[in-house]
């Protein structure tokens, strides 16, 4: 029985996520109408998968080009050695054009992307920003030319028995 009810819970829990990550600003009312359950049922739900760190976020996706950012740019950082990663993230974290940041495997140790207002703008962010931080040995840099498929991680209504 507990079982049952578990499976339950997390089938609503994907059904939930699977509707607010469409649209974020949906009323609970409107959501608990297609679920079929209390208003109170989806704000719990929801309140519950934002503590347990499901839910990580919410907001408005901003188009960068209208604020002046045209260039979208992937950058390979590559480290003397990869533990330095940790002292590098808080130096890229002060330069507010970089949007994200992974310590990957492959030909890079870092990659991050970041948005310049143009090739000049870039040139310094490259220049005189990132590349003399501390334990930086060499950037590649990857221009994004067109952004064609921007979306959330599919969800499952349902948990597969296997």
């Amino acid at each position: 029985m507990t079982e049952f009810l578990y499976r339950t819970h997390v089938n609503l829990d994907r059904k939930i996520l699977g509707i607010v990550m469409k649209n974020a600003r949906m009323a609970s009312k409107d959501v608990a109408m297609e679920c079929g359950v209390s208003r109170a049922a989806i704000h719990q739900r929801i309140q519950r998968m934002i503590d347990v760190n499901i839910i990580t976020g919410s907001g408005y996706r901003v188009n960068p080009r209208l604020l002046g950012y045209r260039t979208c740019t992937y950058i390979g950082i590559n480290l003397e050695r990869g533990a330095m990663y940790k002292d590098v993230v808080p130096e890229l974290e002060k330069i507010p054009e970089v949007v994200e940041c992974h310590f990957t495997t492959g030909p890079y140790t870092m990659l991050i992307q970041l948005y310049a207002r143009d090739n000049e703008h870039l040139m310094e962010l490259l220049n005189d920003k990132i590349q003399t931080i501390h334990g930086v040995m060499g950037t590649e840099t990857l221009i994004s030319l067109d952004n064609s498929i921007s979306r959330e991680i599919p969800i499952n209504t349902k948990i597969d028995d296997n």
